[in-house]
C-alpha cells in the first residue's frame, strides 16, 4: 500500500469555557489513502467537523489542537496560517453544510470563485472566468457563463451546492472534505451531488471525507468508515464490513436507528376500518400568491402553490405526503389549517366547511387541528420558558383553568413526550435539538387535537434522536386516537410510519396509494424517480441499485409546463402529455395522474 496521503495520530480538541476544558475531540487517529473516501460518521455533537477544521487550523478562538496531522510530509498542526493559507483550498478544499452561509451574498458567483483561482493560482481576467466556468460545467451545471454572473439567492438549493463542490475544485486539490452536504437536500438533489462526487473522484484522483449522521449516504459512497461519539472513535474499517457486521454496540444502535427503504415498515400501525365522513376532507383546494411585477409597470403574477388537491382522511389515519421541495407539500399543510389564504376549492372538518368560516368562528376549532413545524427553534419563542411555552394553549382555549392545574398538565405532557418535567423553567436555548422538537411536539398535544400536521418534523435529526420521536408520534397516536399528516422528503421514514402515501409536484397529486403498495408497486414514473434516488443503508444492495435520473429541478411554478406538469423531466412523455392533463385515476389500488400509467 502506497503512504498515506493524510495521517492522523493523537488528534485532540478542546475549547476553553467558562465552566472549563471542553474536550470536544480525544486521541483520534486515522489514515486516509490517495483517492480514498472516508466516512465519518456519528450523532450531532460527536467531534466530526470540530476534527476536520482542527486539521485546517479553523477552530474557534478558544479552540486548541494537539497530536500530529501529516500531509503532503507537512505536521499540519504545526503550520502557520501563512503556510496554512497555500494548504488551505489548494490542496485540501472544504464543502461546508449549508452554501449560503458559505457563499457571500453580495458577490456574483464568477466573482468569488475568482477569488480562489486569483489567491493560489495567480489567475484573473478572462483565463479565470473561463477556468471558473468550465469547472462548473464539470460538477454538471448548465449555462455555466450566465452563472457567473448570478449571485447565491438566484440559485437553488442544489445549485448553490454545486458551486461549491466547483469552487473547492478549482485548484484541483488532493483532499476534499464535505461536511454534511445532503443534509438539507431533497432525495433527488441529494443522488445528483453524490454521483457528482463518485464521479468527480475517479475524474480527478481527489481523495474524499465525507462527514455526515445520515449512514444511507455513506453506503454508497465510502470505502471506509470512522465511527464517532463523544470525540472519540469507537470503530473503524472497510465500509461493508461495518455495515454487514458491526463490532461496536454504538455502532449497531445507529444502523438499528436507519429506517430502510427496500424493508417493509414495522412501526406502522394497521388502518382501521372507520364508518361515516371522514375526519378531513380536501376537494380541489388551490392556493395561490401573488408576486411582484418584474418589470416596472408590468402585471404581477400568481403562483400557484397548491393546484386542485383533493383527498380524505379518517380518524386515526397516517397520511404521508412527499416530493421535491417546491412541490406545495408545506403549503398544502398550512391551507389545511387555514394558516394560508385559500384561493379555491373547500376543506371539510368533520362536515364543517373551514374554507367558509371567519376568524371568530375557526378559533374554537383550532384546538382540534395543530402543527409541529420543521425548525423548532424558530418556531419556539425565546424568551419563553418550556412551562409557558406548552402551557399557552391550554390558557387560550380554557383561559379559566387554574395555574396548578396547568403546570401539572404541562409536566404530564412533558413526560409523556420523553422529558423531566423539572426542566421546565429552562428556555428552549437549553435544550438540543432532539428535546426542542419534543417541546413543539408537547405544545401540539396539549390540547388533544384530532388533527396534526407534522411538516418535516424529523428531517435534521439525528438517525437516534429521529426514531426516537417517530416512536413519540405512533404511540401518542395510538393513545390520544390522533390523526396525522406527515409531510416529509425521506422516504425510507414516510414508509416507516404513514398507513397511505401521497405524491406531490408542482402542486398537484402525482400518485396517492396505501403506504405499501406505492412502495412496492410504484406507478409514476415521478414516483418511481423518488424510490430510485433514495439510498439505502447497505453498501452491498446500494452500490448494484439501476440509477433512474431526474433530470433538472422542477419548473418554476409561476409557469409551469401545460398539460402534464411533469413531463419536461419524463423519459415516457409523449406528445399528447404536453396537451391534456392527466386526471388522477384508480389503478388498482393506486390513484394516478398519468396518461400512460397502464403502459408503463
Amino acid at each position: 500500500m502506497s503512504a498515506p496521503l493524510l495521517d492522523v495520530a493523537d488528534l485532540n480538541v478542546e475549547f476553553a469555557t467558562p465552566a472549563g476544558p471542553l474536550h470536544a475531540v480525544r486521541d483520534l487517529g486515522f489514515a486516509l489513502q490517495p483517492g480514498e473516501t472516508l466516512g465519518i460518521v456519528g450523532e450531532s455533537g460527536s467531534g466530526k467537523s470540530q476534527a476536520m477544521l482542527a486539521l485546517l487550523g479553523l477552530l474557534a478562538a478558544n479552540g486548541r489542537a494537539s497530536g500530529r496531522a501529516m500531509f503532503e510530509g507537512a505536521d499540519l498542526l504545526a503550520l502557520g496560517e501563512t503556510a496554512l493559507d497555500r494548504v488551505r483550498g489548494a490542496r485540501i478544499a472544504m464543502v461546508f453544510q449549508d452554501p449560503m452561509t458559505s457563499l457571500n451574498p453580495y458577490l456574483t458567483v464568477g466573482r468569488q470563485m475568482g477569488l480562489v483561482l486569483a489567491a493560489h493560482r495567480a489567475l484573473a481576467g478572462a483565463p479565470a472566468r473561463r477556468a471558473c466556468a468550465e469547472m462548473l460545467e464539470a460538477v454538471g451545471i448548465p449555462e455555466a457563463g450566465r452563472r457567473l454572473d448570478q449571485f447565491p439567492h438566484e440559485l437553488s438549493g442544489g445549485m448553490r451546492q454545486r458551486v461549491m463542490i466547483a469552487t473547492a475544485l478549482l485548484c484541483r486539490p488532493a483532499l476534499l472534505v464535505a461536511d454534511e452536504p445532503t443534509t438539507a437536500l431533497d432525495v433527488t438533489v441529494q443522488a445528483q451531488i453524490l454521483a457528482l462526487m463518485r464521479d468527480l473522484r475517479e475524474r480527478f484522483g481527489t481523495a474524499v471525507i465525507l462527514i455526515t449522521h445520515d449512514l444511507s449516504v455513506v453506503a454508497g459512497m465510502a470505502d471506509r468508515l470512522l465511527v464517532m461519539q463523544q470525540g472519540q472513535c469507537r470503530e473503524t474499517g472497510p465500509a461493508a464490513e461495518i455495515f454487514a457486521a458491526p463490532r461496536d454496540a454504538y455502532t449497531r444502535s445507529l444502523l438499528a436507528a436507519v429506517p430502510r427503504l427496500d424493508r417493509p415498515a414495522a412501526l406502522v400501525p394497521p388502518p382501521r376500518e372507520v364508518a361515516g365522513a371522514p375526519l378531513l376532507e380536501a376537494e380541489g383546494l388551490r392556493v395561490e400568491f401573488a408576486v411582484a411585477a418584474t418589470r416596472p409597470l408590468g402585471r404581477p403574477r400568481r403562483l400557484q402553490a397548491v393546484a386542485g388537491v383533493s383527498f380524505g382522511l379518517a380518524p386515526g389515519e397516517i397520511l404521508g405526503v412527499v416530493g421535491e421541495s417546491g412541490c406545495g407539500k408545506s403549503t398544502l399543510g398550512r391551507a389545511l389549517l387555514r394558516l394560508v389564504p385559500v384561493a379555491g376549492g373547500r376543506v371539510g372538518y368533520l362536515g364543517r366547511d373551514l374554507t367558509a368560516l371567519d376568524s371568530a368562528e375557526l378559533d374554537p376549532l383550532r384546538r382540534d387541528l395543530q402543527i409541529v413545524f420543521q425548525d423548532p427553534l424558530a418556531s419556539l419563542d425565546p424568551r419563553m420558558t418550556v412551562r409557558d411555552i406548552v402551557a399557552e394553549p391550554l390558557e387560550t382555549f380554557e383561559p379559566t383553568l387554574d395555574d396548578g392545574v396547568c403546570t401539572n398538565k404541562v409536566a404530564e405532557m412533558l413526560t409523556r413526550v420523553g422529558l423531566d418535567p423539572s426542566h421546565m423553567n429552562r428556555y428552549p436555548h437549553q435544550f438540543s435539538g432532539g428535546q426542542c422538537q419534543r417541546i413543539a411536539i408537547a405544545r401540539a398535544l396539549i390540547t388533544r387535537p384530532r388533527l396534526v400536521v407534522c411538516d418535516e418534523a424529523v428531517s435534521a435529526l439525528d438517525v437516534s434522536v429521529r426514531a426516537q420521536i417517530l416512536r413519540l408520534l405512533l404511540e401518542l397516536r395510538r393513545l390520544l386516537d390522533l390523526s396525522l399528516v406527515f409531510i416529509g422528503h425521506d422516504l425510507a421514514v414516510i414508509r416507516q410510519v404513514s398507513q397511505r402515501v401521497m405524491v406531490m409536484y408542482l402542486g398537484r397529486i402525482m400518485e396517492m396509494a396505501p403506504a405499501e403498495t406505492l412502495f412496492a408497486t410504484p406507478r409514476h414514473p415521478y414516483t418511481r424517480a423518488l424510490l430510485a434516488a433514495a439510498p439505502i443503508p447497505d453498501p452491498v444492495v446500494e452500490r448494484a441499485r439501476e440509477r433512474i435520473g431526474l433530470p433538472g429541478e422542477p419548473p418554476s411554478p409561476l409557469s409551469p409546463p401545460s398539460g402534464c406538469v411533469f413531463r419536461t423531466r419524463c423519459r415516457w412523455a409523449v406528445a399528447r402529455c404536453a396537451t391534456e392533463v392527466p386526471p388522477l385515476a384508480a389503478h388498482g389500488a393506486s390513484q394516478v395522474a398519468c396518461l400512460r400509467a397502464a403502459e408503463i
